[in-house]
């Protein structure tokens, strides 16, 4: 008797559905999330049959969580079902649009007993790997924040205290996150206390905040810089606005403490994993980049069959819609974002530097395709190299990479 398992999850408890090939329901329960929980669950799960030769599939909304890695630990098929795809399979057999939680178990598990062909089991990735994807993705997050944070703070400094962008902006462009910005801006909230601020403090924020060249330039430039003449806001209102930039400033310093401490954390787990020297080895991945893509793809080998699978999981491979006498093709929306946002920093990296690559990304602008477009030619070559040297276990080698590639320039001279 073939038997399949779904599981509703939810925040407090998880509902199990058991049923067999004739879809009939072999067992259902509701487990709290606990270690008990997970114990009747084991136990509903032997009952219908279950055994290390023989495990029974289990079909559930999530990849994370705990009962997800309780689950992954005892060595049985788990399948992560998209919501989404859930919801169809739902309406294929009720039009009232009604839901419930057992229902939903129950359609998870028939998900499991037509088409489970359909759909991919959670790889069997390294526990290393996958620390490394917690680190990087978290790493990310920080990064995403740290913006998020420095945008406000800009935008209410633009507002009392415009000055301060300008000693900053440099060539092009404010950065509130840098060392010295912070530091400066901590004593000197207000253009009134900045219009006071002795150049001996100033140089003080600077060496306390890691600066150790061309400090008394530095501060002198940043001094006459906070006391040209502006506009200002009433005396009332622009203590209030430098309580409020304090307040912002504290955000932005956690957050990128937080960018500091994670990368670091991802990079020291990065080169720990035997797949470093394979992915370091590509032009334009180091360790942050590398890390961000390793903690994506994984290490497991049987993942993807093939490159187009994962090109398509990394949104790289373009998509073609045929009906009738109209055919379109367009760049994938659907996919892992965290990889196609790590596969342009990738390709705009790689393109930079003469080579193989950016006489790639050249002919395809030739040919019409705008900026992101071409980077996305770019980033589809590199990840179908990167399954073959991962598969294969070798280095990037341009050569054997692009065997038809002749050098513009000695090409121009002959």
């Amino acid at each position: 008797m073939k038997v399949t398992c779904g599981i509703d999850w939810a925040e407090g408890h998880h509902d199990i559905a058991l049923v067999d090939a004739d879809a009939q329901l072999v067992a259902k329960r509701r487990i709290d999330d606990s270690a008990e929980g997970f114990a009747e669950l084991l136990a509903l799960l032997a009952d219908a049959g279950d055994s290390p030769d023989a495990p029974i599939p289990v079909a559930i909304e999530t990849s994370r969580g705990l009962l997800v890695a309780a689950l992954r630990a005892t060595g049985r098929p788990v399948y992560a079902i998209n919501p989404m795809a859930v919801a169809r399979y739902r309406e294929r057999h009720s039009v009232s649009r009604g839901k419930s939680d057992h229902v939903d178990a129950m359609t998870l598990a028939n998900i499991l007993r037509t088409d489970a062909h359909a759909h991919r089991q959670l790889p069997d990735d390294t526990d290393l790997a996958r620390a490394i994807a917690v680190l990087a993705r978290s790493a990310q997050d920080a990064i995403w924040r740290r913006s998020r944070a420095t945008q406000e703070l800009r935008a209410i400094l633009r507002e009392f205290y415009p000055s301060f962008l300008q000693a900053f902006a440099g060539n092009v462009h404010t950065n509130l996150a840098t060392n010295d910005a912070r530091a400066v801006l901590a004593i000197a909230p207000t253009p009134a206390e900045a219009a006071k601020l002795p150049k001996t403090r100033i140089i003080t924020a600077l060496r306390r905040a890691g600066r150790q060249r061309r400090v008394n330039e530095t501060a002198t430039e940043i001094r006459n810089a906070l006391r040209k003449p502006q506009l200002r806001q009433p005396e009332l209102v622009e203590q209030a606005m430098g309580r409020q930039a304090l307040a912002l400033l504290a955000t932005l310093n956690a957050e990128c403490a937080s960018v500091t401490n994670l990368t670091d954390a991802t990079t020291a787990a990065f080169h720990k994993h035997p797949d470093y020297e394979i992915i370091t080895s590509f032009p334009g991945l180091g360790d942050v980049t590398g890390a961000r893509v390793l903690g994506e793809i994984g290490d497991d080998r049987a993942r993807f069959a093939d490159p187009r699978g994962l090109k398509a999981f990394a949104g790289a491979a373009p998509i073609t819609r045929a009906s009738g006498r109209s055919i379109s093709i367009t760049h994938r929306r659907v996919k892992n974002n965290r990889l196609a946002a790590a596969g342009f920093v990738w390709a705009f990296a790689t393109t930079p530097r003469p080579g193989p690559a950016k006489d790639l990304y050249n002919a395809r602008r030739a040919r019409g395709d705008r900026h992101p477009a071409a980077l996305r030619i770019v980033f589809n070559r590199l990840l179908g190299q990167l399954w073959y040297c991962l598969q294969t276990n070798q280095p990037y080698d341009e050569t054997r990479a692009f065997p038809n590639h002749t050098d513009p320039s000695e090409t121009a001279v002959a």
